[in-house]
């Protein structure tokens, strides 16, 4: 689902009632591990989390004016939603993630490239994702983007 939030808090404003507690822990989480430089804002219609021009100038390839898109959450119709660019751009945290993952909740992953799907809210592994967010740096971000996919 797309919603019309101009910030993280507008968007946790207009999310189902019962979606509200586990976005904003998560967010909290997120907020908490994700290493220094990454902002938070409003991207593609969801909380994201990314580099800003003021650190890489150069911006998304597909559009140069979004700063570099890393890592968002969202509440879609069914499922709340992990977006995470490392999981699709680096196979060693991808690994990782899929081979912790069974450790911190007792559903099967429900996981496309980049995206995580909670579809029961008391089972999202906070844990796991404060741990995932300490994985990719700024810097190691910037220089995975421009070798698989900016030099394309």
């Amino acid at each position: 689902m797309q919603y019309k939030a101009n910030s993280p808090d507008d968007y946790i404003n207009q999310i189902p009632e019962e979606r509200k507690e586990p976005m904003t822990k998560l967010r909290k989480v997120i907020q908490s591990n994700i290493p220094k430089g990454f902002e938070e804002g409003i991207q593609y219609g969801m909380i994201g989390y990314y580099v800003p021009h003021s650190v890489y100038p150069d911006g998304y390839h597909c559009d140069p004016k979004i700063p570099l898109p890393f890592m968002s959450i969202a509440s879609q119709k069914n499922f709340v939603a992990l977006y995470h660019s490392g999981i699709y751009a680096n196979e060693k945290i991808h690994n990782w993630f899929v081979s912790e993952y069974p450790k911190h909740c007792k559903r099967k992953l429900d996981m496309g490239k980049s995206c995580v799907r909670f579809k029961k809210m008391d089972d999202i592994p906070y844990d796991l994702i404060a741990e995932l967010c300490t994985k990719v740096t700024v810097e190691d971000w910037i220089a995975l983007y421009e070798k698989n996919v900016k030099n394309r």
